[in-house]
This record gives structure tokens, C-alpha cells and sequence, in this order.
């Protein structure tokens, strides 16, 4: 699949592939079991997993970091932002700030670490008689280096606040988009933490959720500035187009920005999670759940949190 339009083409792995501005992305699915009292599976479905680093995916679930829940307790993050944007199932989250929730079904929390933060990130087994299927993103936007040293920030996007685009095609197939970050036809996502890259209307950062229906086609509009990255990731369907060209495996597909792009859903429905933004270009220093500009504000960074 080449053309014009499409500038590179990557398998969805664990994380999926980003470009600056974004540094990661991964799409968690886990089919859990009934929940006992405990918000937990049952401690007899824990046998053969490597509790505290299970991501083997036995039985189509895994508890990560958790012993009892499933989920990632107490860890620290510098640097970035975390935008988790929960399709099904529940996330129950608390932090150093002192801010708690629950939040799941289409919620969004938006965490923007700066210059410092110890938050947990554990998934509750809420429902005792039927599965707990759980389906997320979280997404780990940079931040520029005047941001670094930021006050760390939280803040929800409820379901019911965050704005959907409902475009008909001329056969009558819908799609339907969904404003995290960015604006769309007259539609504007809820505003951004203030010290975040996407605060700043020229960098263009955009994450979308686009769901389209059999046989729906759509145009994804331009962005103003040439420099904008534009990534699309096709993760569940047959068969996606994009001006033409059809991708049957599930990608990472990196796509010209300042141009329309018409997409296609040709057989059975296509979700796509777009992300986009111009580029902060500045050196990346990582390790872990620390993102700097240098090796010494990375070392800086531990011994602070020690």
C-alpha cells in the first residue's frame, strides 16, 4: 500500500508506534473474569502467572503490575502527559495531588506529570456475575522543555461532555467521531490541561476516535501547517481505503497531513484511532516514566524520586 498520501506503514505492536509529539500508545484489551469481593478475579485463576509482571495475556487478561486487581499501583511519571481514554470497563485512579476517580465508558482523563507525580492505575473487576471485558488507550504526549518543571495538573473528560461528529455519507453509512484533543467541522474537544503541547492551538494536536460504519466512506480534512504529523491506526476491521489503497492488515499508517483523505470502510465497520500533531523537535531523553531533554535531568529525576 503506497501512494502520495501515505508515508509509511508500521505493524501494531505492544506499544503501537508514535511520531513527536507523541511518545507512546498502547491499546490495552483484557477479557476479565467475574469479580469477587475483592474487585479482583478469583485467587484460583492466578495460578501460572507471574504476579507483579504478568503480561503474558494467559486466558486473555493480565494483571500487569497488580497482585489482587489488576492494574498499575503507585508509579511515577516526569515529563509528559497520560491522556487514558477508557472504552470499556473501569479505571480507578488516585495520585499524590490527592484527586481520586472512576472513570470508564468513554471517559477521558488527561494527567499532565511535569514536575512530578506518583499516581496508581488499577482496573477494577466491578461486576460478581458476568465478565468484566476492559478496553483502553493511553497515550503519552511530550512535553516542550519550558514545560518540564510544570505544576502537575489533572482533570476528567466525562462521556457525556466530549463532543462526537455524526457525518452521513451519500449511501446513508455513519461515522462517527470522537473529539479527545483538537477541533473538527465546527466541534472543539474539552480544553487541555494549560501547560500541555496541545494548548497551543498551532500545534495542531488532534486525538480522534473514528468508528465507521459497512460501507461508510469519510474525509478526514486537512491540517493548516505542512509540519503536522498525522498517524492513523486501523486496529480493528477487514479492510480499510484511504484515497484509494486498501490496508487488510491492522497498522500503524502514517499519513500526509496538509492534504483531504478519503476514507472507506469496504467490508464491515473500521475503527481508527487518529493522532496528530506538529512535532515539538526537541532531544528526547527516556527512561521508564521519565521523559527529560538530557542525561542529567533523567538522573535528576531518579534521585528526586528517591
Amino acid at each position: 500500500m503506497s501512494s502520495e498520501s501515505i508515508l509509511n506503514v508500521r505493524p501494531l505492536g505492544f506499544p503501537w508506534p508514535t511520531k513527536d509529539p507523541f511518545l507512546v500508545c498502547v491499546h490495552h484489551v483484557d477479557h476479565y473474569p467475574r469479580g469477587n469481593d475483592r474487585l479482583g478475579p478469583d485467587p484460583a485463576l492466578l495460578s501460572g502467572r507471574n504476579i507483579g509482571q504478568d503480561f503474558g495475556g494467559k486466558d486473555g487478561w493480565r494483571m500487569y503490575h497488580g497482585d489482587t486487581v489488576p492494574g498499575f499501583p503507585q508509579h511515577p511519571h516526569r515529563g509528559f502527559e497520560t491522556v487514558t481514554f477508557v472504552r470499556q470497563g473501569y479505571i480507578d485512579h488516585s495520585d499524590s495531588l490527592g484527586a481520586t476517580a472512576r472513570f470508564g465508558r468513554g471517559d477521558v482523563q488527561w494527567l499532565t506529570a511535569g514536575a512530578g507525580i506518583v499516581h496508581s492505575e488499577m482496573f477494577p473487576l466491578v461486576s460478581p456475575d458476568s465478565p468484566n471485558n476492559l478496553e483502553l488507550f493511553q497515550i503519552w504526549l511530550n512535553l516542550p522543555a519550558k514545560s518540564k518543571f510544570a505544576d502537575p495538573y489533572f482533570t476528567m473528560f466525562w462521556d457525556a461532555d466530549i463532543p462526537r461528529l455524526k457525518a452521513v455519507d451519500a449511501g446513508g453509512s455513519h461515522t462517527r467521531v470522537t473529539l479527545i484533543a483538537g477541533e473538527l467541522d465546527g466541534l472543539r474537544a474539552p480544553v487541555p490541561p494549560p501547560d500541555s503541547w496541545a494548548a497551543d492551538p498551532s500545534a495542531e494536536v488532534a486525538i480522534w476516535s473514528i468508528e465507521m460504519e459497512p460501507s461508510a466512506v469519510w474525509t478526514l480534512p486537512p491540517a493548516r501547517d505542512p509540519r503536522t504529523a498525522r498517524t492513523l491506526y486501523f486496529f480493528s476491521g477487514s479492510q480499510l481505503e484511504i484515497d484509494g489503497r486498501t490496508a487488510t492488515q491492522h497498522a500503524a499508517i502514517e499519513v500526509a497531513a496538509d492534504r483531504p483523505m478519503r476514507l472507506a470502510a469496504p467490508d464491515g465497520p473500521a475503527d481508527l484511532l487518529l493522532l496528530q500533531g506538529r512535532p515539538i523537535a526537541e532531544p528526547v531523553a527516556q527512561y521508564g516514566p521519565f521523559v527529560m531533554n538530557t542525561r542529567a535531568e533523567l538522573e535528576a529525576a531518579f534521585a528526586d524520586y528517591q
